[in-house]
């Protein structure tokens, strides 16, 4: 098993009301994978940041193996929330991915 973990930190272009319409709608998108990919076993995204935080957004997600992740990656349906719920609002992106 494979987990990858994302941290996103959201564009300061947008107001306060804009980030959580932003936040609700990459939970949304990626939670909404969830069944949909073959090998992806659990999704989640956490939105209740603290303020001593440093990052909007976290996806915690958990995949078969390291193939399945990869897959996951290119996959169309992953792809289109990628393009049109994350990438155009964020600023800063970190990742971990490893095995568990």
């Amino acid at each position: 098993m494979v987990k990858h973990v994302i941290l996103w930190t959201l564009k300061d272009e947008f107001s306060e009301e804009e980030k959580k319409d932003i936040v609700a709608g990459i939970k949304e998108g990626l939670e909404g994978l969830a069944g949909k990919i073959p090998g992806l076993v659990e999704i989640k995204v956490n939105t209740g940041r603290l303020a001593s935080s440093n990052a909007d957004v976290m996806l915690d997600s958990t995949f078969e193996s390291e193939e399945a992740l990869k897959a996951y990656a290119t996959h169309p349906e992953h792809v289109a929330v990628a393009d049109g719920k994350v990438r155009p609002f964020t600023a800063i992106r970190s990742c971990l991915d490893f095995e568990i």
